[in-house]
């Protein structure tokens, strides 16, 4: 009788287990799915601050003749307004 009392303990903490696996598996697929899906609805900007992102030129360098430049006075990198005659450490010149 010990024998049987013992492998329904055991079977118990085994379904047990296998449940949490599922839940576990589950909730990691979940998490994932949501962060991919939040990453792409909103890319990454950085703050003007942390770019040195200044309203004027530096040299003939401008925003409007930036590849990321987004009129009429945004970025894709940078947020807030931007002037299409700023310019910040992100600068990359059309081709």
């Amino acid at each position: 009788m010990a024998t049987t009392q013992h492998f329904h303990t055991l079977e118990l903490s085994r379904r047990r287990l296998l449940r949490s696996a599922v839940f576990v598996a589950a909730g990691g697929a979940l998490a994932g799915n949501l962060m991919t899906s939040s990453a792409a609805a909103a890319p990454h900007k950085m703050p003007q601050q942390a770019v040195a992102y200044q309203p004027t030129a530096k040299g003939g360098l401008r925003c409007d003749g930036c590849t990321q430049w987004a009129p009429p006075n945004a970025c894709t990198t940078v947020t807030g307004d931007i002037a299409s005659s700023g310019w910040c450490t992100l600068y990359k010149p059309k081709s």
